[in-house]
């Protein structure tokens, strides 16, 4: 009976550590694509004019 309580228990800590490292996998790359949007916002701060024309016909 004890053994099978041990054995659970080991169980439960394998899957609540997984899913520890799998949610801070997801925040990782959350982290990592708002580092490039900053960059390629810093960018275009670099380059004002880029963007602010428009050609158009008619």
């Amino acid at each position: 009976m004890v053994i099978g309580g041990i054995s659970t228990n080991i169980s439960t800590t394998n899957v609540q550590s997984d899913v520890s490292v799998l949610m801070l996998r997801k925040q990782l790359d959350t982290v990592e694509q708002g580092g490039v949007d900053l960059t390629k916002m810093m960018e275009q701060s670099v380059n004002p004019e880029v963007g602010s024309n428009i050609d158009y016909s008619v």
